[in-house]
């Protein structure tokens, strides 16, 4: 046997090496709807989606289709039923039967419990990343709509005064730049995917702010939370230095972040209008 291969009971190698059948509605997974996908016991391949499980009533784990890759059939030795195995492994996992109607898609595979392992979904892992490029209006405005973004949020970061307002960033010389925090699902879209978004959506070239807007709270910087996040932004601006690119974004460790006040959040939604000094231009 592989020695990659997971250690069985008797039980299971009974199913799965000798091609045995568990006692219909004794197996875990036979009333059982968690959210997550079905692998080998043996092998650990990916063979089904709960999104494709139903209750047959047959006594037996039921899915009415297959992930890609996961599964052979083969005819049974009585030359009138089809066997599945693990494609990988060739595991013993049950039949499957065409033609009976119980779901749109006219298939039941019908599975041992002991030849499958459930693994849950994954639950969403949130992130952070802050990004200032000049006006905050604009730059939240790209990420809210992009896939993956779970919310920007328009504030402040970078100074020495706590609890800032608006008019403390603008008239009082507090040291903050306008920032946006971008909280996103880490599955959907990576860090880098988001850092290049933004290089694309301001000019990240401008030494003195962002279009019009004139001043040290718009200056073009990213606040990174660790080695990782700085090595990606290195990463990406000598790509945009090798492309001819005079970068002037700056790199800066994360600070506390203050919100802005709710008249700037979704600014440009609220007022029906679209950003005035960020455009997207593909850089990458």
């Amino acid at each position: 046997m592989n020695s990659n291969y997971n250690k069985l009971t008797k039980e299971e190698e009974y199913i799965i090496e000798h091609k045995g059948t568990e006692a219909p509605y004794s197996g875990t997974y036979d009333d059982f709807y968690e959210e997550g996908i079905f692998t080998c016991k043996r092998c650990g391949t990916p063979l089904y989606s709960s999104k494709d499980k139903f209750n047959s009533g047959c006594g037996w784990p039921s899915f009415d289709d297959e992930l890609p890759n996961g599964i052979k059939r083969n005819i049974d030795k009585d030359g009138r039923r089809v066997e599945i195995v693990c494609a990988n492994c060739g595991g013993h996992l049950g039949h499957v039967f065409e033609g009976e109607g119980i779901t749109e898609k006219n298939t039941r595979h019908c599975v041992n419990s002991l030849s499958i392992k459930f693994e849950p979904k994954k639950q969403d892992e949130v992130s952070y990343a802050f990004f200032a490029g000049g006006c905050f209006w604009g730059v939240e405005y790209f990420f809210n709509k992009t896939k993956g973004v779970i919310e920007a949020t328009s504030g402040f970061m970078g100074g020495k005064l706590e609890n800032p307002t608006y008019e403390d960033i603008c008239y009082k010389n507090t040291g903050h730049l306008e920032v946006v925090q971008v909280k996103y699902n880490n599955a959907e879209i990576s860090y880098k995917e988001l850092a290049k978004l933004f290089f694309e959506i301001h000019n990240p070239e401008q030494k003195n702010g962002q279009g019009p807007d004139i001043g040290s709270q718009y200056l073009s910087a990213i606040f990174v939370s660790n080695e990782d996040e700085k090595k990606i932004i290195e990463d990406l601006i000598a790509q945009l230095k090798s492309k001819g690119y005079k970068i002037a974004t700056k790199i800066l460790n994360v600070e506390k972040f203050y919100k802005a006040e709710s008249y700037h959040q979704h600014y440009y939604e609220k007022n029906g209008k679209t950003p005035y000094c960020h455009v997207y231009k593909k850089r990458f």
